[in-house]
């Protein structure tokens, strides 16, 4: 199933304050992105609908094997996008953002290319 930059985006917040020890509420993920409440709500049911995440006891979010796998790939490009940036010569705040946007759009082929060519020549 195909799923928006905007889902990608919730993922990859779920999964980053999962990794920092958090049990994930929509009030983590309106803190983490800056998006209202009423918006994380209509998206975390989007979400549930679409089997990507799972809601637990206390309204804990849990992603599921196909969100994890989402939240992993884009946070993983954002990642890799964003210290490659960095190294070459972009200031973090700014290699941050542009990770952000262009992780969503950059074909597997050209990712993979950049990552070929930051192995090269690190």
């Amino acid at each position: 199933m195909a799923i928006h930059e905007s889902g990608e985006d919730y993922l990859e917040s779920i999964l980053k304050l999962q990794e920092q020890g958090k049990s994930v509420r929509g009030i983590d993920i309106v803190a983490d992105l800056g998006y209202s409440k009423p918006s994380v709500s209509v998206a975390m049911k989007k979400l549930r609908e679409s089997g990507y995440i799972q809601t637990g006891d206390g309204g804990v979010i849990l992603l599921t094997d196909a969100g994890r796998e989402v939240a992993m790939r884009t946070w993983e490009r954002h990642r890799t996008l964003r210290d490659f940036f960095v190294r070459l010569g972009v200031g973090p705040a700014v290699a941050e953002r542009d990770a952000c946007k262009v992780e969503h759009d950059l074909s597997d082929e050209t990712f993979e290319k950049l990552l070929q060519y930051a192995r090269e020549h690190t």
